[in-house]
């Protein structure tokens, strides 16, 4: 197959799309000469094949990234050095942020502007920011004695194995590379399969900014294939990981062979606690935008929305309403479109199967369900809202990760602490009330790696992500992400005492 097409989108944006494996900064065919086909969720159509590798083909991008680890070329290179080659790619990124974003709404359906605004715009930020920490990657000397001097080294743990997830395609690539390059490892990435166009360009725009040969590799494939390939290889020191917690608890089983370290970024559910006092306006459109936005398909979707019973009937009748008047299904392309459809056929009939279980589970139907107002064709959900009293109903306790949300009543601050921590989850969660006292000790109550106070969703590149229970371990972003891609050396040096 050819190494790159020409692509022309809906929105007539061209460029060159590369569609071969990225290894040791060449595009190349995977072994077993097998493809894969990219599908537009919007109308169905096939947007590109591109090739599929396989463990052979990780074989070879493990043994490239372990080469390029080793090589003066790299490792050789100064820390500042590296955050230049990192600002570089930021600037690229800018250059052909226009692309970029077509490319994830082409093949991912999510809205081109928001793409565009979110994606694409924290995608540059991301590689700014860790470009500036690449050289404050540092230890500490410690006070033990006179005769002795002790430092620390926090050096780069070596090939990283990294699995990225189709909601946030590019970004996702950015958030794992741009802290393992800082910290001065090398990559084998795996985008996911149903979205792998945005990585393999963000490959062309790696090479550009001139990171040596073997730095970066980028693998589209199969899960069963080159995912499990990565996760068990035993020349990978690490493997990051964003996607189910079923896939993730696969990962962490493989990488014991040989002791990797692992961060996982895995399921959610979580809970969005309304309190009376609340500024009712701002938490009906924080509450649906937490949940609706991206079409659910976002891993800290506020899906449980508990709502103080005093305000109960005001709150539905708002949301309800707020929900009917925010919702148009399109395409991509279409500047008024805010409900994007599911990824894929799979992840749509997934969603839809929850209907009947609540139904069967007595939970109360309030909105959608029906598929009625949105497009025949393409990968779409209506916005479904139930209500339910029941705290351990389907709907309530698994990850439907669509535009599907349980809205429940509480009385107690108590009570609401108790419902939302009743969960296997413990990805974010959401606080809505004017009592500032009341948002902290809830906060600190909420186990969950990230808590908002008075909104929903709005994270930042700065701040650490990331989960208790089973919806991970390790945190990405911020600092606290450099902290997933070294290792600490203890160093002794004897000043003078002489046996």
């Amino acid at each position: 197959m050819a190494d790159s097409i020409e692509l022309k989108a809906p929105n007539n944006a061209t460029w060159s799309q590369p569609t071969g494996l990225f290894i040791n900064n060449e595009f190349v065919a995977a072994k077993s000469g097998e493809t894969l086909e990219t599908i537009n969720p919007f109308d169905e159509s096939v947007i590109a094949k591109v090739a599929s590798g396989g463990a052979e083909d990780i074989d070879i991008a493990v043994a490239a990234a372990r080469k390029a680890f080793k090589s003066s070329e790299w490792s050789g290179l100064s820390a500042a050095e590296r955050g230049q080659l990192l600002w570089k790619l930021g600037d690229l990124c800018e250059k052909n942020s226009h692309i970029l974003a077509t490319i994830d709404a082409w093949d991912n359906g999510k809205p081109y502007q928001q793409a565009l605004d979110e994606d694409v715009g924290e995608t540059i930020s991301v590689f700014r920011y860790y470009a500036g920490w690449a050289d404050k990657v540092y230890g500490q000397t410690i006070e033990t004695s006179k005769a002795k001097l002790a430092y620390t080294k926090h050096e780069p743990l070596g090939v990283c194995g990294q699995i990225i997830p189709w909601n946030f395609p590019v970004m996702m690539a950015a958030w794992k590379l741009a802290p393992a390059l800082a910290c001065g490892n090398t990559v084998v990435l795996k985008p996911a399969e149903q979205t792998p166009l945005s990585a393999l360009f963000l490959a062309s725009l790696i090479k550009e900014a001139g990171f040596p040969a073997g730095v970066v590799n980028v693998v589209n494939g199969l899960g069963r294939t080159a995912g499990s390939r990565l996760s068990e290889h035993p020349k990978v020191d690490k493997i990051a990981f964003t996607g189910s917690t079923l896939t993730g608890k696969a990962i962490m089983k493989a990488a014991a062979n040989n002791l990797k370290a692992i961060t996982l970024e895995t399921g959610g559910k979580s809970p969005l606690l309304v309190f009376e006092d609340c500024d009712l306006e701002q938490a009906v459109k924080w509450s649906h935008m937490g949940i609706m936005g991206g079409a659910g398909q976002v891993c800290t979707a506020t899906s449980r929305l508990y709502v103080q019973d005093t305000i109960w009937d005001k709150f539905l009748e708002a949301f309800k309403k707020h929900t009917k008047e925010n919702t148009n299904a399109g395409s991509q392309f279409d500047a008024d479109t805010n409900h994007p459809p599911q990824v894929n056929k799979a992840a749509q009939e997934k969603i839809l199967s929850y209907i009947d279980s609540a139904k069967a589970d007595g939970a109360e139907l309030i909105h959608g369900g029906t598929q009625s107002g949105i497009p025949e064709k393409g990968y779409f959900v209506e916005p479904t809202v139930f209500t339910t009293d029941k705290n351990d109903i389907k709907i309530v306790q698994e990850e439907i990760f669509g535009p599907f949300v349980v809205i429940q009543p509480f009385k107690t601050e108590e009570e609401a602490v108790e419902k939302a921590n009743d969960s296997q989850y413990g990805l974010g969660a959401a606080v809505f009330t004017k009592d500032i006292m009341r948002g902290h000790r809830v906060a600190d109550s909420i186990e969950a790696g990230m808590v908002w106070i008075n909104s929903s969703q709005d994270s930042h590149f700065g701040i650490p992500f990331g989960g208790y229970k089973q919806s991970g371990i390790g945190r990405e972003l911020g600092q606290y992400a450099l902290q997933s891609y070294t290792q600490v050396k203890a160093v002794h040096v004897n000043l003078g005492t002489y046996l």
